[in-house]
């Protein structure tokens, strides 16, 4: 298949598509059907025929989002000639087994590391046959999360329209937005666009009839090309949304699968791949290893590092929104909180809960010294910063929502919160995300990834939330009609007894709420874990900054030496067997 017009966002970066297998277990149903695996490649640092390649497993979400945070690989690509290749995940951005139907009941039993591992290997095999790169050595990277955004080409006119309702009627056209289409494009917690592809659909003609009609009260300029109506938050003039090209659907939060994928991709296929770094992985938590109280205990200590006031304050604001439903005040904790709608029970307190929990946690992950649009328009040191707020405020429960605003609401505009649209709680206590790409992480942490954390109020700041493997047991029958597989990871890729496996780097950040929950001791002389002090979710990933700590330079070299060595040990081996293979053919 050709590939479409380059998009060029790094280094010669072109997105092109492969004809994957759909099912590599089978010989019947599926496994003569094929689908499109998106994958991007960039040969401009190359040295053809030579040169390695870095290959990223792309996680749960959108490659070329991966692909525009992941800086890291292509400056080391220039310093070591590299061939570059982000490959999409199955079931993710534009790789859809099924199409728009891959996340129905039914659609998703393909959805698995298996298949997943399978098709990296598949790709990298016939990629290396077409660029005529059979003695380069591939080393694997994976870590880097996706947001929950819809990735926007504004490189062509918009404008922005707020609309009170879903049907077209009582349009107002708002001037002066292109600073919030513009934080549009990385803001995670506003990038939902009505529930499903036919909402979107709907309410796109409602929109593009009113505009023909020449109606006054829309008096819209659509780009050229593709153009899409994009939810960006509501107020209580009615919810504003932007006009855009679409380049990509909904995504979602989580980071963590990716340097998973990296290490359990050398461990299945060695004879493919050369080496991994696996920044962020927790493989130990996934495979149900980990401590369940470890993971939002550790978001806890972030903030505690921070100011020991604010995970005072933090405490009493939720204490007090505790006390004040118990009381029935539900009118007080929705005008405090600033919810879109009102609370009315115990019901909506604790989804009020959980979407405050997940600001805390994406601000400890996303704790980087300078600003980032990644996950929406973080300033540096988004935890200090956070803190900072809910301190400034008197009232304790005001103070929580300015803090958890700094995340929901970094533009400023948004003058409500609406808990059920920014917060969709799922099988992973620690955040889905919404739109399409998260019901599949949905589905994937009900089947065999394992992330049964809590909140307890006595080891962290947070209201207790349980969440056990009963309720997520219950949670994915009634979702999934599946049942997790709890040991399954521990069985299939070595759970913590991994000194069998060799070449692979595990990168931590000691601020990274996830590292508890990976490896931080070396294991052996080729399974190297390194700290990143002061550093956040795998910020060894991302490119050279001036307000780096000192570590994570450090670490780089570190990174950038240690796969040097792998690519010159296989070069050799890859020489030494062709040798060995031609004095061999040449025997009588």
């Amino acid at each position: 298949m050709p590939p479409p017009a380059a998009r060029v966002v790094r280094p010669g970066l072109e997105e092109r598509f492969f004809p994957q297998v759909r099912d590599h277990f089978s010989f019947e149903t599926c496994g003569n059907e094929t689908f499109p695996q998106r994958y991007l490649v960039s040969a401009k640092f190359w040295k053809k025929g030579f040169g390695p390649i870095f290959f990223y497993t792309g996680n749960e979400g959108d490659i070329w989002t991966f692909a525009q945070n992941s800086d890291f690989i292509f400056e080391l690509a220039e310093e070591q000639q590299a061939l570059v290749i982000f490959a999409e995940h199955r079931y993710y951005g534009k790789s859809l087994p099924f199409g728009l139907e891959s996340t129905q009941l039914k659609k998703t039993a393909l959805l698995t590391i298996e298949q997943a591992l399978a098709d990296y290997a598949v790709l990298i095999t016939e990629l290396k046959r077409q660029f005529d790169a059979a003695g380069c050595p591939v080393i694997a990277f994976g870590g880097r999360r996706a947001s929950n955004a819809i990735i926007l080409d504004f490189s062509n006119p918009f404008d922005a329209i707020s609309l009170k309702d879903f049907s077209g009627q009582n349009v107002q056209h708002m001037m002066g937005l292109e600073g919030i289409l513009s934080q549009f494009a990385n803001n995670t917690k506003l990038g939902r666009a009505i529930d499903s592809p036919e909402g979107r659909e709907a309410l796109q003609r409602e929109t593009s009839i009113n505009q023909r009609d020449g109606q006054s009260t829309n008096p819209m300029k659509f780009p050229n090309g593709e153009c899409w109506v994009l939810h960006l938050g509501c107020g209580s003039t009615g919810c504003v949304y932007g006009v855009g090209k679409r380049e990509a659907g909904d995504q979602l939060w989580k980071g963590i699968y990716g340097g998973m994928l990296s290490a359990y991709l050398r461990m299945k296929y060695p004879n493919v791949v050369a080496g991994a770094l696996a920044a962020s992985a927790p493989l130990l938590s996934v495979a149900g290893l980990g401590d369940p109280t470890q993971f939002f205990r550790d978001v806890t200590a972030d903030f505690q590092k921070s100011s020991l006031d604010c995970v005072t304050a933090v405490r009493k604001a939720f204490q007090q929104i505790k006390d004040l439903c118990l009381g029935g005040a539900y009118d007080e904790i929705s005008s405090k909180m600033a919810t879109c709608n009102k609370i009315s029970d115990k019901e909506d307190v604790y989804q009020l809960f959980g979407f405050a929990r997940n600001a805390f946690t994406m601000m400890a992950m996303m704790d980087y010294p300078y600003k980032t649009d990644f996950m929406g328009d973080l300033p540096a040191n988004p935890v200090k910063v956070g803190c900072e707020q809910i301190i400034a405020h008197k009232d304790p429960i005001e103070g929580l929502a300015a803090l958890v605003g700094v995340f929901y609401n970094s533009s400023g505009l948004a003058q409500c919160y609406d808990i059920y649209q920014l917060y969709q709680s799922c099988a992973d206590p620690t955040g889905c995300g919404i739109g399409s790409d998260a019901e599949a992480w949905d589905y994937q942490v009900c089947t065999e990834i394992n992330l049964t954390f809590n909140s307890n109020n006595v080891t962290d700041m947070f209201p207790e939330m349980p969440f056990t493997e009963a309720i997520r047991e219950q949670y994915c029958w009634n979702k999934w009609r599946v049942k997790p597989r709890v040991h399954w990871l521990q069985t299939n890729f070595w759970g913590k007894d991994l000194k069998s496996a060799s070449n692979i780097i595990f990168s931590n950040g000691d601020l990274d709420p996830w590292a508890g929950g990976g490896i931080n001791i070396s294991l052996s002389p080729s399974l190297i874990a390194l700290t990143i002090k002061g550093g956040a979710h795998h910020l060894d990933l991302r490119g050279h900054n001036p307000a780096d700590p000192p570590s994570v330079t450090e670490v780089r070299k570190l990174e950038a030496g240690i796969i040097s060595s792998w690519v010159k040990s296989a070069g050799m081996e890859w020489v030494q067997e062709q040798g060995t293979g031609t004095a061999a053919g040449s025997q009588p």
